[in-house]
């Protein structure tokens, strides 16, 4: 017979593969359910006498602009959090269950946020014509 700590272990592994299965699925279910939805839309917009185009142009989602700066934003994040970790390093804070070695990390990942805009500001302040 399966004992405690075996059942515990089993019931761990089944709903770690449930997790992605179950996301997958209602990424899928609300993908179908949004079309619908357009779909529903656009017919009673028709059915009101406005013409198919004029209809799906305005049902038709904008698509968003590239943000040109993500990846330096998620850059001097990501070097911001490695500069974090070197400092717990250097201050030899490597017990993960420390407060202080979180909070490091987290002002460095806050400074690379804050260079990564003003990064952003003077680059965007050059681009503007004069």
């Amino acid at each position: 017979m399966l004992e405690g700590y075996e059942i515990q272990g089993l019931f761990a592994i089944v709903l770690s593969l449930s997790i992605p299965i179950v996301a997958i699925l209602m990424v899928f279910i609300t993908d179908i359910k949004k079309k619908r939805r357009e779909t529903e839309l656009r017919l009673a917009l028709v059915e009101h006498g406005t013409d198919a185009e004029t209809a799906k142009i305005l049902i038709e989602e904008h698509q968003k602009k590239h943000d040109k700066y993500s990846t330096l934003r998620w850059g001097c994040v990501l070097l911001g959090m490695g500069l974090g970790a070197l400092c717990n390093a250097l201050l030899d804070m490597n017990a993960k269950h420390n407060i202080y070695f979180w909070l490091i990390i987290a002002a460095g990942m806050g400074v690379g946020l804050l260079s990564a805009f003003v990064i952003e500001y003077k680059l965007a302040k050059k681009e503007q014509p004069s």
